[in-house]
């Protein structure tokens, strides 16, 4: 279940903290609803991570669509000839 907070408990922050751990996030709703999260460091690292590896397979599926696609065999092959080569 969330952890869900009035922005007003960070009047005593420290209790707020306590609260957060890697795959518990707090929650801080301002007026009624929902405004802020306050996340462990991992989870936050990993969130950045997952939208870099999604920007990088978006730019990698641009690049397929403008200049098209490498069969199985083509990939393969050009693997196969980096191999050789290191």
């Amino acid at each position: 279940m969330p952890n869900i907070k009035p922005i007003s408990d960070l009047r005593n922050y420290s209790e707020v903290l306590r609260e957060v751990s890697a795959g518990s996030p707090v929650f801080l709703t301002k007026n009624g609803r929902g405004r802020y999260a306050i996340l462990d460091i991992s989870d936050y690292e990993k969130a950045n991570a997952a939208a870099a590896l999604m920007n990088e397979l978006a730019k990698g599926r641009s690049s397929g669509e403008e200049k098209g696609w490498l069969s199985p065999e083509a990939v393969r092959a050009r693997l196969l000839r980096a191999e050789d080569e290191i």
